[in-house]
């Protein structure tokens, strides 16, 4: 992406904890307003899920988001839609971890390097924010869009992140289609050898997100988009050949399974059959997936709801991403290292008071590379309702990882189990995933 030619000015991120060694005469207790009065600092507004970069993003754009949080009563939808380019949604934050310790040691992960689970929730706040920005008609007298994060495309960790270097986040919309926006962030960390970080790319993420009516909750249009720099034309023709591609598979997939996938399933079932039938018999090298599995629960609190009052997407992508983690970790049998999130679909909102059960699995590795096995980890969150004897799956996630290649040279003899299904559903699970996972090789390979 040529980001850094045309970048704004990038937010800076500040630590959300106050640092005991100022003044607390030198502490601002009230921001000047839009309207030139005073306001309580964003930290103190109900109603939103705060972090360091959700407080920067938001008092960046204060005007913005406090129009979303008190629309004007009755106002009209936007009347005509605007031609906006990349540029104009353009944004970038920074976060200075070599100099702000506290901003440090609130994103630190025991192995010295940033947590994955707080940077998925800022990639989330961040794609809102730049969705937010295409969206805007800067027009106060019209009602704003509701816009909610559809899916995650794919999150791809090209290096480890350190958390005592400096790190920037840029992104930008790629491209719309009629209610959706696709966004494209990329994480920026230089080395310690070079303070350029132009070139440093750690990790790339593409979301989706879509626009409803905020009264009628009905498909809403977005502003279109116009790329301007030949970079930007080619990720517009990439992207609208994604979306295409997904609808088509949508179409296609219910009628694989119907055409013949039965010999698929059978052999994949087949060794699950002697671990149930058999079990002295079979192959200690393997594992059965239900003996993966992990679990959580929570009740969604009110502190974690974002400005439309539902609860913030990142928040869910974090708790997902530390039961990823362990359930890797206690598969493993040693610390594993992330390599990506495949793909996220938020299916329904999840509100406050919801009872929320995540659950997790290793679906299936893959020993292509001894050097660098892999372990495809599904997480799936539902909303549980007792009263009501129900419980609907409001997000499914795929994360991958492997095992350091130093680690397993510490393990003499280690070895990646392999998982196998023992049900007809579990089954389908893994070849549905494995076919996923098969079209974003071959679509990556004809880049």
């Amino acid at each position: 992406m040529e980001f850094n030619s045309s970048s704004p000015r990038a937010i800076r991120v500040v630590s959300t904890f106050a640092n005991p060694f100022d003044d607390d005469d030198n502490n601002n207790n009230s921001l000047t307003g839009v309207d030139g009065q005073a306001r309580k600092p964003i930290a103190l507004w109900p109603g939103m899920y705060h972090s360091p970069v959700t407080t920067a993003l938001w008092e960046t754009r204060s005007k913005t988001f406090e129009r979303l949080l008190d629309p004007p009563k009755d106002a009209p939808p936007q009347s005509e839609l605007l031609t906006k380019t990349p540029k104009q949604s353009r944004t970038s934050i920074l976060y200075s971890f070599s100099s702000d310790y506290i901003l440090r040691e609130q994103y630190r992960d025991p192995w010295n390097e940033v947590r994955v689970g707080k940077l998925l929730e800022d990639l989330d706040a961040l794609a809102g924010t730049i969705s937010v920005k295409h969206c805007s008609d800067d027009d106060n007298t019209t009602r704003p869009l509701l816009l909610v994060t559809a899916a995650v495309d794919k999150i791809v960790l090209k290096k480890p992140i350190s958390v005592d270097i400096d790190l920037k986040i840029v992104g930008s919309v790629i491209w719309v289609g009629r209610s959706s926006i696709d966004i494209l962030l990329e994480v920026l960390q230089s080395t310690k050898e070079t303070s350029d970080t132009s070139d440093s790319v750690a990790l790339t993420a593409n979301f989706i997100f879509v626009a409803r009516d905020s009264q009628t909750g009905k498909a809403a249009s977005v502003n279109r988009l116009s790329p301007e720099t030949e970079q930007e034309k080619l990720l517009f023709e990439e992207a609208e050949a994604s979306s295409k591609l997904r609808k088509k598979k949508k179409v296609e997939e219910k009628k694989e399974f119907e055409n013949g996938e039965v010999n698929r399933l059978e052999a994949l079932l087949a060794e699950g059959r002697i671990f149930c039938d058999m079990p002295a018999l079979a192959d200690r090298d393997s594992i059965l997936l239900r003996d993966t599995r992990l679990e959580n629960s929570l009740i969604c609190q009110p502190q974690q709801r974002n400005i439309h009052g539902r609860i913030f997407g990142g928040f869910l992508m974090h708790r997902a991403f530390e039961l990823a983690f362990s359930t890797a970790y206690a598969f493993a049998g040693m610390v594993p290292y992330f390599l990506e999130v495949d793909h996220v679909d938020f299916l329904r909102p999840v509100d406050v008071g919801d009872f929320l059960r995540i659950k997790s699995c290793v679906l299936y590795t893959e020993h292509e590379n001894s050097d660098r096995p892999l372990i495809n980890i599904e997480v799936v969150a539902h909303v549980t309702r007792p009263e009501l004897r129900s419980s609907e799956v409001s997000n499914t996630f795929y994360f991958t990882f492997t095992v350091p290649r130093e680690a397993k040279a510490m393990n003499n003899g280690f070895r990646i189990r392999k998982v196998v299904p023992a049900t007809e559903e579990e089954a389908r699970c893994v070849l549905k995933r494995m076919d996923a996972e098969s079209l974003q090789s071959n679509k990556g390979k004809s880049k």
